[in-house]
């Protein structure tokens, strides 16, 4: 669990680095999962739960539509810079989980690697879902404008 969270600050880290790339555009409109039934099929919507219902609510606070005057396309990039921080901690630890499952236990890289898709592999894919929803009011708005 405690690794997770220092993937959170490596994320971020390299993320910041990733933003000065010329592949940022392209890592930005990246999808994993790009079909909203598999998300709901391997349980995107507890995740989204357990973020609007727990203290996690209170992370990134720069990601909530506050009115209809919210700039959509800054949030937009908000969810992207979270998602791809998700992402680099998601591979980050993923290397950690290989290295201890063969240097200490399978059993403790098991249950690393589920902590690790919980902290950082599904909250990176409810950002590309939350990113497609965003897409689709952005289109609306520049409709009616």
């Amino acid at each position: 669990m405690s690794l997770s969270v220092i993937s959170w600050l490596v994320g971020i880290i390299v993320n910041t680095i990733l933003l000065k790339t010329p592949y940022y555009k392209k890592l930005s409109n990246f999808n994993f999962i790009p079909s909203k039934k598999v998300n709901d099929r391997i349980g995107i919507k507890y995740i989204k739960w357990i973020v609007k219902n727990t203290p996690f609510k209170f992370f990134n606070q720069s990601i909530k539509i506050k009115n209809k005057q919210t700039d959509l396309s800054q949030i937009r990039h908000e969810m992207t810079i979270a998602e791809i921080g998700h992402l680099v901690g998601f591979v980050f630890v993923t290397g950690f989980v290989i290295y201890r499952s063969f240097t200490l236990n399978l059993v403790f890289g098991f249950f690393m690697m589920l902590a690790n898709i919980i902290m950082n592999l599904y909250p990176s894919l409810l950002q590309q879902e939350n990113k497609r929803r965003i897409g689709k009011l952005i289109k609306r708005q520049k409709i009616k404008h």
